[in-house]
């Protein structure tokens, strides 16, 4: 089994196995948080990957928490990622819309002054989202402010939220969706204890707190198919405040409820950063016997891990982050063992072409 080969399951055709991993950018068109002909350009320039899977998108407009981040739920939104579709199918490739809610990972400024929403009225610590305003035109991070528990009709309506943005998603030409489960965001709050308080059939117990998940998913795949949808989670990421003795127990249990619906993959976000925590092996074996469909890794991986972790029947794909920013051409770079570019931390996010799209002219 090769990183470079060919990977065909249920809705999946793709012609590697290398996946561009869901990275904010924040490029989008304003107002109204537009995607664009520069990001056309920016993901058809990795369309090299066996899969694209975009940066996180809102499914409403009350679901943001960083500034100029894209939405899919207005005509205008669903035109602009149509010239993304379009651009990457033109180019070969295969792409996925990531779906997300941040829950109390947000600020008033994004939530027409109110409170953002979450599981529990729960304040992360440590945690600021990046804004936008007059007085900083180039971006500041703040604290996140105090959220508001959600009541039964806030759950009931981002359920269909989700599955809304899932058909918006496949109408502007995605091949799938990617529901975002992890990295401290909406679901990942109902399936940790420490910011999930409920006491009603959506908290306290491991099963009542993958219920958010599991009715997410459920609508999302009626209206697309099982097979074209993802889910992301992130047991072993703890910043934003998440860290909770039972989300290993947690995700497995919903690996299990996605095993029974049949989706598309799970994709395990893996820490990245230099004294970050390994898997442990038991984990990774006990999630391929919970979970039998494509299992994506992302985290820091090379050649060699990413063929070794495949090779023990742990990922059948494998996902890469910075390294796609800075190489467009990433899969035929690491096959024929050309040097890498790097790439410049400064314009992550928000700006123009400036380390978005102009990398290609940094490479011979």
């Amino acid at each position: 089994m090769s990183l470079f080969s060919p990977y065909q399951k249920h809705a999946l055709h793709l012609k590697n196995r290398m996946v561009m991993a869901p990275m904010t950018r924040s490029r989008t068109t304003q107002p109204g948080n537009i995607p664009n002909a520069m990001m056309a350009t920016y993901y058809a320039q990795r369309a090299s990957a066996g899969l694209i899977i975009t940066e996180a998108t809102q499914i409403s407009d009350d679901s943001q928490g960083y500034s100029f981040t894209p939405g899919v739920y207005t005509s205008e939104q669903q035109a602009g990622w149509r010239l993304v579709t379009d651009a990457v199918h033109q180019a070969g490739g295969t792409i996925f819309n990531q779906l997300w809610h941040v829950g109390r990972v947000s600020h008033p400024v994004f939530q027409q002054g109110q409170a953002p929403m979450a599981p529990s009225a729960i304040k992360p610590t440590d945690t600021r989202v990046w804004l936008v305003d007059e007085q900083h035109p180039d971006g500041q991070m703040v604290e996140c402010s105090i959220p508001r528990e959600m009541t039964q009709a806030d759950i009931d309506r981002v359920v269909n939220d989700f599955a809304n943005a899932a058909k918006n998603s496949v109408d502007a030409g995605f091949d799938g969706v990617e529901i975002h489960g992890g990295n401290g965001y909406l679901i990942d709050q109902f399936l940790r204890t420490n910011s999930n308080h409920r006491v009603d059939a959506y908290g306290g117990a491991p099963a009542k707190r993958v219920r958010f998940l599991i009715e997410i998913v459920r609508a999302v795949s009626a209206k697309i198919g099982a097979d074209r949808v993802g889910v992301r989670l992130a047991p072993f990421v703890t910043f934003k405040d998440m860290a909770c003795p039972e989300i290993v127990e947690t995700i497995l249990l919903a690996s299990q409820e996605l095993e029974k619906l049949g989706v598309g993959y799970i994709h395990l976000s893996e820490a990245d950063w230099d004294d970050a925590p390994q898997i442990p092996e038991s984990f990774r074996i006990a999630l391929r016997k919970a979970y039998s469909g494509t299992i994506i890794v992302a985290g820091r991986y090379d050649v060699i891990r990413a063929e070794e972790v495949m090779a023990n029947g742990y990922a059948d794909l494998v996902a890469f982050g910075r390294a796609f920013i800075a190489n467009p051409d990433l899969p035929s770079r690491l096959q024929q063992q050309l040097p890498l570019a790097e790439f410049d931390k400064g314009p992550l996010f928000g700006g123009g072409a400036a380390g978005y799209t102009d990398y290609s002219n940094y490479l011979d």
